[in-house]
């Protein structure tokens, strides 16, 4: 039987085995293949896979858009959460099933309050923002 959890904490979740093995010394393809739902601190359920897949699968698509939207920084600046957080964000608005960018903005800025620096968040917001706009995607709409 799979593990579903509520969304915010599987995109949580995910942010967590993202942002530990992305800066780690394992592969993040491999740490989600070695993840298993049953770990109970931080279970990762089929959406949180399902995120963090679409991001493994579209990674340079999606640093080229942080990259190109990126102004007086270098992506090897950003703060860690912000960039791990951005990489999801991107992946889920832009290659998930969902399709909700208002949805995903807000999730993106809970989270980096809650794991980044004070004023981190209205970078996230901002970029996430613009992609959404120029990618004709209805942020708005989606709105919590």
């Amino acid at each position: 039987m799979e593990n579903i959890l509520p969304r915010r904490e599987a995109r949580e979740n995910a942010f967590l085995l993202a942002f530990s093995q992305t800066f780690g010394d394992i592969p993040l393809q491999e740490a989600l293949d070695n993840h298993h739902e049953c770990d109970e601190e931080h279970p990762v359920d089929v959406f949180g896979q399902r995120l963090l897949r679409a991001y493994y699968e579209h990674s340079a698509e999606v640093d080229d858009l942080i990259s190109a939207h990126l102004r007086n920084w270098t992506m090897e600046r950003l703060p860690r959460v912000s960039l791990t957080v951005l990489r999801l964000g991107l992946a889920e608005m832009l290659y998930g099933d969902e399709k909700k960018p208002g949805v995903v903005i807000n999730e993106a800025v809970e989270l980096t309050k809650k794991y980044g620096a004070d004023e981190d968040y209205q970078f996230v917001n901002g970029l996430l923002g613009t992609v959404a706009r120029e990618q004709g995607l209805d942020a708005e709409s989606e709105q919590l």
